[in-house]
């Protein structure tokens, strides 16, 4: 990629006024096949229901094949924290990644732009997230 390096100031400048919201992105892959992440999956989705619990998370959730068929041990967490550091702490405390059954990388993201919307039926307390 060529052109002038855009730091970190230009791309904040560029968005102001918008959410700038500064949360981490946990990309996790198995590291030995889905047999060690299979018997890791409860631990790792209680883990993950505390972080949800505890306002740590904001999304998760695993990624399919690129037919769409299977899961090949693959997913993404989005957590708040305070700092790169923390995240990775956090990460690391995952019972999937201390077990060592996936390894993960975190990466800083900035959300800017996007809507949540949430419809509940008063008559059957039905929720759906759209």
């Amino acid at each position: 990629m060529s052109g002038p390096k855009v730091m970190k100031e230009d791309v904040m400048n560029a968005c102001e006024g918008m959410l700038q919201k500064q949360l981490y992105v946990v990309f996790t892959t198995p590291t030995n096949g889905l047999g060690p992440v299979m018997e890791n999956i409860g631990p790792h989705l209680e883990f993950q229901v505390s972080l949800e619990e505890r306002g740590i998370m904001f999304g998760a959730g695993p990624f399919w094949s690129d037919d769409e068929t299977q899961w090949l041990g693959e997913g993404m967490v989005i957590i708040r924290a305070g700092s790169l550091e923390e995240a990775k702490e956090i990460a690391a405390s995952d019972p999937m990644h201390s077990s060592g059954a996936r390894s993960f990388t975190v990466r800083p993201w900035l959300m800017n732009e996007g809507t949540v919307t949430v419809k509940i039926r008063y008559s059957d307390g039905s929720r759906e997230v759209i």
